[in-house]
């Protein structure tokens, strides 16, 4: 899989290389550090930079965009809305009152963490479906996005040995 994603950016700067994995939610920073820093040999301070901005920059299009593209596909498929406006529903109910009390903690933590399933773009999806305001969600996005970055430069930096598998 390593190869597969070093292959795909391989023919690119490695600064737009590192900055776009970042935007991969797939990828995100749990990939494009490691791969700046142990691939493209990049300084790690560049590497944290570019990869923070490219997964903020995703972070905030997904927040601005997910109920149209949601939308958008939900309204040609009127089973499916049902069951999404159903889960959603399940979610907000179920989770308000702690996502009343945790909310930015909550938010921070949940892209903080460099865990698959989370991150910045599972986080803005969140944010959009507890009705967090732009102003209020973007903010602690960033801050959950350098947390992560953080993170992953030490774990790539002081263990190696743990990225990619190795």
């Amino acid at each position: 899989m390593k190869e597969i994603i070093i292959e795909s950016v391989s023919n690119l700067p490695h600064e737009w290389a590192t900055f776009l994995l970042a935007m991969i939610p797939i990828t995100e920073l749990r990939a494009s550090i490691p791969i700046a820093i142990l691939t493209f040999k990049m300084a790690p301070m560049t590497a944290f930079i570019l990869s923070v901005l490219g997964n903020v920059l995703v972070g905030a299009l997904t927040f601005i965009f997910v109920d149209k593209i949601f939308d958008f596909f939900l309204e040609k498929v009127e089973w499916l809305n049902k069951i999404w406006k159903k889960y959603i529903h399940r979610i907000q109910t179920k989770n308000v009152e702690k996502f009343e009390k945790w909310g930015a903690f909550a938010l921070i933590t949940f892209v903080a963490i460099p865990l698959p399933l989370t991150g910045i773009v599972t986080g803005a999806v969140a944010a959009s479906i507890f009705d967090v305001p732009f102003k209020k969600a973007i903010p602690l996005l960033a801050v959950g996005s350098v947390i992560a970055g953080i993170l992953v430069t030490i774990i790539t930096l002081f263990f190696p040995q743990f990225v990619f598998g190795k």
